[in-house]
Order: C-alpha cells, then structure tokens, then sequence
C-alpha cells in the first residue's frame, strides 16, 4: 500500500491510533524506528524496531489489556516515566477499542488524583516508580483496576506477567467519538481532559501532509516532544506514513543529542521550543551535530529569534529552514511560516504565521473592545475547522465558554498585520498593564544576551512587569548587560535572577507564569 493511499483511508475513516502502526507496516514493512533508551514495557524489544516489528508489539500488548480485562469504551490512563512506550501502549488500548488518556509524568499526585475522579473509575496503567508517588492517592476507590507495565506490585496486574495472552480482533470506535484523552498544559490551573475523535486526528494531517509533500527525499525524522501530547499522534503518523527513519528521543541532554545526530544524522528536527534553546549552543560544537538537519520544525510555543538564527546558521545544508506552527490541543495546527537562514534574525518573533493551504484552519481575531484589534490594541484570537477538539471531559461549561459556534476562543490575544500575517503578543491571562507583549520584550533581549537561557516576564506584587532570569550554566548576571540590553523598556523592575532547574514547567516546557508569579507574590523579597 502506498502512503498516500493510507493517508487517503485516513481522511475517511479517521486515524484509529490502534490500527495506525498495523496501517504503517502495510505502506512499509521496514521503516526504521530508533530509540535513544529502552522501552519499560518491552526492554528485549531494543531500540531498533522496524514498523512491522512496533506492529507485531502493539498487538501483543493489546492482547496483554484484554487478558487483564480491559474493554472496549472503558478509560485507560497511562501515567507512568516519560518513555516511548506510553505512545505504544496508547496504540494497544486503542487496538480493543478502549480510550487511551495520556496523562504527563510531569503531573504532581494531587492532580493526578483529581483527574482520575473526573473520569470516573478509569482503569490505570503506570509502573512502580509512579505508584510510589501516587502513595498518598486512594487509588483503589478512583480507578477500576491498577496495572504495571513490569515487575510485580502489590494490588495491580503486571503487563510483563500476562506475556502470551491470546491476541484479539481490533475493535473499532465510532469516528466522532472520543478516539484519545489528553490534557492542557495547565499553565492556569488544574489541566482540562481534551477529547479528540479518529475525525478531528485525521483532520489535522491535512495541512502538515501537504508540506511533508513538499519534501522530495526521504530524511531521517528526529522527534523530541512529549509522549502524552495530542501532537505526538499526528506526529508519528506523518512521519511513519510517509516512510521516514524516525528517532525517538527521551533525552534532552545536549551531549547525549550532539552524539546521536552525529550517529543518524537526522534531516528534519521537531522537538520542544525549550529543548531547541537548551540545545543552542551545540551550534558552536566543532563536531557540527546540526549540519544534516535541512528541516527544524516547532509546533507549540514560538520560538525566539535568535534561536532559530543559530540553529539555521548550524546546518550544513542549502536551502535550511525553520518551520514554526502555532495551535494548541484544541484546535492542532492553525498558521504557520519559515524563516530561513539568511533572515531568521531579523524576524519579528511575535509574528506566528499565515493560514495554511485550503483544508486547513480558518483563523480571526475579534475586537475586545469594540475597535478594530491593532499591535496597540489586540483582539481575541479565535479558530475554526472540523479539526477542532470535541469536548472537554466532564467539563462541558468550560468548553462552550470558549466555543462561539464554529469557533473556538483560544485565550492567546493578537492582531493581523496588513499582509495577513498572525502576531500573537500574549496569553490573555498574562497580560501586564503598561506592556504591549511580555513574549516581545523575551524575544528582544533575549537576542540581546547569548548568556540567558531563560527570560520570563511575569506580573509582580504591584503590578510590575518583573524579567526573571536564567543564565548559562547558572552563572552570575552582569548588571551592566542587563541595563544596555533593556535599555528599551523601561517598564521594567529590576530582574530576579533563578537557577534553571527552579522554573516551574508543564509537560510540553512552557513556564507556568502565573505559578511564577504568585511565587514572586508570596516572597517578601521578590523571589520565586
């Protein structure tokens, strides 16, 4: 089977992430599939796997949840050490038709706790090293039955003890039904359970598709992105689809990736906008990691600058480009552009791109205040396509809140320039009074000084826009940098500097600003 004949099912039939690796074995048996660390699940597996042997495994593993009396319409969260392996067990419950929801192992246990109530006596899959941090959590009045991917504990079923059950027919969900659960960064509190059906998954291919068509050879694809993200499903299946060498990445140490795109030297990076920063200055690296990467693509947060400057000037290829993507779980993929190595320094960083191709999403910005939304004055930024969320779980007021009929208010506030191209300047919820964009003001001086890793400008006890500041290696800040770089905002208090590893993250590396912020608000002294 050809891919583009998959792809072609897919549209009218939905992506089944069940059936997905069983889909890209038929398209090519042997595509490579290369692992940076073993899988908890299946440690003999290795870390070379090809499409048909990640096949043969999802079904096995189906097989495993059905013995332990998974079925079919029943929640299954997988919540375990980030590790590959939780995209493939989301595979094999959807293979017997039970609903996969992701839930990151960034999660504290209290928050774990209130999303297991939420969804009602789910079925829990995790692994000894979780269940000692869910200790203080009733599980056993939360979750239908608890169950580990290895070793043997105390009250759960062991996946790695049903090994040679009886393998069972795929079963198939309803196409706009809830296919998969994942969940918000919950960067404004509690995380929200996102529901995405085999339609609204197979949709959102449709712009990302279009562009990989674009890519005539066929380049080793390196993927750094959180397991549990709904970005991962689309991921892996353009990429297996399309028969690209994938390599899964775990780590984001910068040496650990210098040697491992020097061993596959991959042609298209997707990873994390965080991870790409923490890796900036292997441009420098005289190894040249970076030389056979043509493609960078970031689809969360934008990306500053002059990261991407560096990044671009660190490719050995002509023609090397940065694509950048700018949604959210609720809606995928809603604009995007590329910048290119000879201009990725001058880009205006709040400039997040145009609609994609016909297919793709509609995109506008509505007036807060009844005139026309400008860079002064930033309107609400809304989305609509069919390849919008369908709900969030038991939360149905939360989700009309934002629902306007076709569209969806994505809570970012921004404007369109005269040539059509998408600003985003804020979260509406981050907003600081006296400052047109915080993320301007990160992009800029973060140009500015090649020694910050991290700047966040979050709102202070009074009201202030505060800079909070991470530096290199944790080095001391030069104040008289500092000054001549910020020289152009004045509105800004003097900078907190932190270590890095002290900036409260999500899943996906976003800081949690307002988390940040009530830390400035609850110390004397200012500091988180």
């Amino acid at each position: 089977m050809k891919g583009s004949v998959a792809y072609q099912s897919i549209q009218k039939r939905g992506l089944h992430l069940g059936l997905l690796p069983a889909l890209a074995a038929e398209v090519n048996a042997s595509t490579p599939i290369t692992l940076d660390h073993d899988l908890d699940v299946a440690p003999a597996a290795g870390r070379e796997l090809t499409t048909a042997q990640l096949a043969d495994l999802v079904d096995d593993l189906a097989g495993r949840l059905w013995a332990a009396g998974v079925r079919p319409g029943e929640h299954v969260v997988i919540h375990k050490k980030a590790n590959a392996d939780m995209w493939v067990l989301a595979c094999a419950a959807s293979r017997i038709g039970a609903i996969p929801v992701m839930l990151s192992p960034g999660l504290d246990a209290a928050t774990v706790g209130a999303l297991l109530e939420r969804l009602g006596q789910p079925n829990l899959l995790s692994d000894g090293h979780k269940l000692d941090v869910l200790a203080t959590v009733p599980l056993a009045g939360l979750t239908r039955r608890v169950m580990v991917v290895a070793g043997v504990r105390a009250g759960a079923l062991s996946l790695q003890e049903l090994a040679g059950a009886p393998r069972v027919k795929p079963v198939v969900r309803p196409l706009d039904e809830a296919a998969v659960i994942t969940h918000t960064s919950g960067t404004t509190g509690l995380p929200k359970l996102v529901v995405h059906t085999a339609r609204t998954q197979g949709i959102r291919l449709k712009p990302q598709w279009r562009l990989l068509s674009l890519i005539r050879r066929r380049e080793n694809v390196a993927i750094h992105i959180s397991f549990v993200h709904s970005r991962m499903v689309a991921a892996m299946a353009l990429a297996l689809l399309k028969q690209m060498p994938v390599l899964l990445m775990n780590s984001a140490e910068p040496e650990a990736v210098a040697t491992l795109f020097l061993r596959h030297r991959p042609g298209l990076v997707e990873a994390l906008p965080n991870s790409l920063m923490e890796w900036e200055h292997l441009a420098d690296d005289p190894r040249r990691p970076f030389a056979s990467v043509k493609y960078f693509s970031s689809t969360f947060d934008a990306i500053h600058p002059a990261t991407m400057s560096r990044l671009l000037a660190a490719s050995g290829r002509p023609g090397a480009l940065f694509f950048q993507i700018y949604g959210q779980s609720e809606v995928g993929p809603a604009v995007g552009r590329a910048y290119f190595r000879r201009s990725a320094h001058k880009a205006d960083g709040r400039c997040v791109g145009w609609p994609m191709p016909l297919g793709a999403a509609r995109v506008r910005v509505v007036s807060r205040d009844g005139h026309r939304p400008t860079s002064k004055n930033p309107g609400f930024i809304e989305v609509a396509w069919p390849g919008l969320a369908k709900a969030y779980f038991a939360e149905a007021d939360r989700y009309d809140t934002n629902r306007r009929g076709a569209w969806w208010r994505t809570g970012d506030v921004g404007y369109f320039t005269r040539l059509g191209c998408l600003h985003m300047l804020d979260r509406e919820v981050d907003m600081i009074p006296g400052l047109r964009s915080s993320l301007e003001v990160e992009d800029l001086v973060l140009g500015r000084l090649p020694e910050l890793s991290e700047l966040v400008v979050v709102q202070g006890p009074a009201g202030e826009a505060v800079p909070v500041i991470c530096t290199r290696d944790d080095q001391p800040l030069d104040e008289g940098r500092w000054r001549a770089a910020a020289a152009d905002f004045p509105q800004l208090a003097r900078p907190v500097q932190i270590p890095q590893a002290e900036l409260p993250r999500t899943a996906t590396l976003k800081v949690q600003r307002l988390q940040l912020a009530d830390r400035l608000k609850n110390r004397p002294d200012n500091r988180p």
